[in-house]
C-alpha cells in the first residue's frame, strides 16, 4: 500500500458513500494525509470554496477537544475552517484577489463541530440510521474489518440520544456565526 493508492481507494469509497446519501458533488482537496498545515494558502483555499458554494451551515471537526488525542489533520482542518469562515469568507478585505475572480463574500449562519467535547446540538438520526450505515459500509478500508460495526454504532447513537425526545442522535457543538 502506498499513500497515493490509499488516497485513490478512499476517494472511491467517499464517492460511493456520497451516492448513497444523495450528495451531488464531492470536492477532494488533494492534500497529503497528515500533511495539513495552518497556512494562509490553505485558509484561502477554504475561503474560495465557501464563497463559491455559499453554504448556510458548515460542519467540521472540533479543533478544541481538550485532553483528547485527536488526528492532527482533524484538529488543523477545524481551526482552518473556523478562520476561513470568520473573518475570511465574509470580509471583502480578506483575500481581495478572490473578488476579482468572482468569489464574493459570504456569511455562513452556523457551524456544527463534530467530535465535540461539549455538545449543544443533538440531531435526530432515528429515521436515517440505516442509510447512515449503508454509507458508512462504503468505507471498506476504514471499517470493513469491523464485523460488529452496526451494533456498535447503534449503541453509540442511542447513548448519544439519552435525555433527548428521540431514540438515536449525532452530536455537535453548534456555533451561531456573527452577523
Amino acid at each position: 500500500m502506498t499513500p497515493s493508492r490509499l488516497a485513490e481507494i478512499r476517494e472511491k469509497e467517499q464517492r460511493a458513500a456520497a451516492k448513497v446519501l444523495g450528495v451531488k458533488e464531492v470536492i477532494f482537496l488533494q492534500h497529503e494525509d497528515q500533511g495539513l498545515e495552518e497556512t494562509p494558502e490553505f485558509r484561502k483555499e477554504i475561503v474560495r470554496i465557501v464563497r463559491q458554494y455559499q453554504p448556510e451551515i458548515v460542519a467540521t471537526s472540533d479543533p478544541y477537544q481538550r485532553y483528547t488525542v485527536q488526528h492532527r489533520d482533524h484538529r488543523i482542518i477545524g481551526r482552518v475552517v473556523l478562520d476561513a469562515l470568520f473573518p475570511g469568507a465574509r470580509d471583502r478585505m480578506v483575500y481581495p484577489d478572490l473578488l476579482a475572480e468572482g468569489f464574493m463574500p459570504h456569511k455562513v449562519k452556523q457551524v456544527l463541530l463534530w467530535g465535540a467535547g461539549e455538545p449543544n446540538y443533538f440531531s435526530d438520526i432515528t429515521g436515517t440510521f440505516d442509510q447512515k450505515m449503508k454509507a458508512l459500509r462504503c468505507h471498506i478500508s476504514q471499517v470493513g474489518q469491523l464485523s460488529d460495526l452496526e451494533s456498535r454504532m447503534r449503541q453509540r447513537n442511542e447513548y448519544l440520544a439519552k435525555n433527548q425526545p428521540f431514540k438515536m442522535a449525532e452530536i455537535f457543538h453548534q456555533i451561531d456565526m456573527p452577523r
